[in-house]
């Protein structure tokens, strides 16, 4: 099926944001579910990470949300902050000329901030269980004008532990809505779930995980605890990668193995559940920019690490499950690219092994360790490579921000700052109209105005002299690095 985004009712709004971030053509999900979920179905979609399914619900919500409506009416809920995070920005990017807003709520950060993200006018809510029930209990969110609720990672809800705390959100929520779930896998217990709180909701299978991971060569290496050091840092030497991710099962472990990286002086970085959450989300934009080859990070980080070309994971620690193992593995091979997999299995995980090989129908093929002849022999490009700067990645939403000024004025809610204030004053600058206004937001003291389409020096210098509800405003640009309530917890902390 060959359709186009353009075939889909969907805005000029959307469509200049998908053209502007490079999506083409519709993936083989995306295909599937969009017309689906614009006729308001409940459906369960069993869909392997990296196919798209993030923008297969986000285009359609964007789309459907009311703007004047102040309540949140999706919610979307998430395993793990990194992917509440990541959902969050594909969001965010994909009703950026819509003026789609949306927030990400989740623990490890300031709960009073995101309260007042809450407050603001929001149509989109991304979170994970525990810190969306907080809110909950505090009053600081409200449900009650939900119409899309989004179960992203469905199964990984279920392995962490979730599935109460899924419930009592979706107490909370009305019952006339829409509900989309996204898993891996469907095992028995998402199959309650969908029974208990979906109306005939149809299932989607977009590609099995075998097929999926018929493009990843998925190999084993049997080794020692105390070998393992010396066995990775052979493999990358051979393989030489220019981007690897490189899993293990503790926290402890990911700890050593970068320190021992670090002192080699290899490009790298970590990420696991210790660390807080400024230095997890620095740790995460650095890699995707390509500042470091190698992320050493625990399984939780394999959730929410949107890398397209990762060509090398190690699983320094064998997997403790099965569904653990294809979604480590599946960081590489993502959209119909080839990749590679090496496991590293000791004798206590031969039983693990067994179980992963019977879940993905496949029986893994056993790398022998490289011989010292051929690591030297690898040795010299490895270095040039590790010498060389990385090249830095571009972002792929970038190009949304050509032609977009944001601004900051010193003026809020306590000053009465409404909107239609700013709409109106803004409309009245010459050449500008309601079309070159994006995303206001408006806080206790402050107000951030996205200016559109080249206009917004033209705003900013403007601005300087003239009325915003009677009187002139200390107007300047904005930091764009953070999000308000970010910068807020900066600067109070300063």
């Amino acid at each position: 099926m060959n359709r186009k985004f353009k075939d889909f009712e969907l805005s000029d709004e959307i469509l200049k944001s998908l053209h502007l971030l490079g999506y083409e053509k519709p993936t083989k999900v995306q295909n599937r579910v969009l017309n689906d979920i614009l006729d308001h179905k409940d459906i369960i979609v069993k869909s392997q990470t990296g196919s798209g399914k993030t923008a297969a619900f986000a285009i359609p919500v964007c789309e459907l949300v009311d703007w004047e409506e102040n309540k949140p009416q999706a919610l979307v809920i998430t395993p793990t902050r990194e992917l509440a995070m990541q959902v969050r920005d594909e969001v965010f990017n994909i009703g950026r000329f819509k003026r789609v807003k949306t927030c990400a709520v989740f623990g490890k950060a300031p709960f009073e901030v995101q309260a007042r993200e809450l407050k603001q006018k929001m149509h989109i809510v991304v979170g994970t269980p525990g810190r969306l029930i907080d809110h909950l209990d505090q009053g600081t969110f409200d449900p009650s004008m939900i119409k899309y609720l989004i179960i992203d990672e469905a199964d990984e809800l279920m392995n962490m532990g979730f599935i109460e705390q899924l419930e009592e959100i979706l107490e909370h929520l009305p019952t006339d809505r829409v509900t989309l779930l996204f898993s891996a896998t469907i095992p028995e217990d998402i199959k309650h779930l969908c029974d208990s709180y979906m109306k005939d909701p149809d299932l989607i299978e977009i590609e099995s995980e075998s097929r999926a991971l018929d493009r990843i060569e998925q190999q084993v290496c049997f080794a020692r605890n105390k070998e393992k050091t010396a066995l990775v840092n052979d493999i990358l030497v051979v393989e030489n990668p220019d981007t690897c991710m490189i899993f293990c099962n503790t926290r402890i472990a990911v700890d050593e193995l970068y320190d021992d990286f670090k002192d080699m002086g290899y490009p790298c970085g970590r990420i696991h559940g210790g660390m807080n959450q400024r230095d997890r989300m620095r740790e995460m934009d650095s890699f995707k920019k390509g500042k470091f080859r190698y992320l050493i990070a625990t399984g939780v980080a394999a959730r929410g690490i949107d890398v397209d070309d990762v060509s090398l994971v190690v699983n320094y620690d064998f997997p403790e499950d099965e569904e653990s193992y294809v979604h480590r593995v599946g960081r590489t091979g993502r959209k119909d690219r080839m990749g590679k997999a090496v496991s590293f299995v000791t004798d206590k995980d031969k039983e693990a092994l067994h179980a992963v090989e019977q879940f993905v129908e496949l029986s893994l093929a056993v790398m022998e360790a490289p011989e010292e002849s051929v690591v030297e022999a690898a040795e010299p490009a490895f270095m040039e490579k590790l010498n060389k700067r990385p090249k830095m990645k571009e972002n792929k939403a970038a190009k949304l921000n050509d032609g977009i000024l944001k601004i900051h004025i010193n003026a809020g809610k306590k000053q009465k700052m409404r909107a239609a204030d700013i709409v109106g004053t803004l409309c009245s600058i010459e050449g500008m109209t309601k079309d070159d206004i994006g995303i206001i937001t408006i806080m206790d003291i402050s107000t951030y105005v996205e200016v559109l389409n080249g206009k917004g020096d033209k705003v900013l210098k403007t601005l300087q002299k003239k009325t915003l509800k009677g009187r002139i405003r200390r107007v300047s640009r904005a930091d764009e690095e953070l999000f308000p309530g970010e910068r807020n917890a900066r600067r109070r902390r300063n």
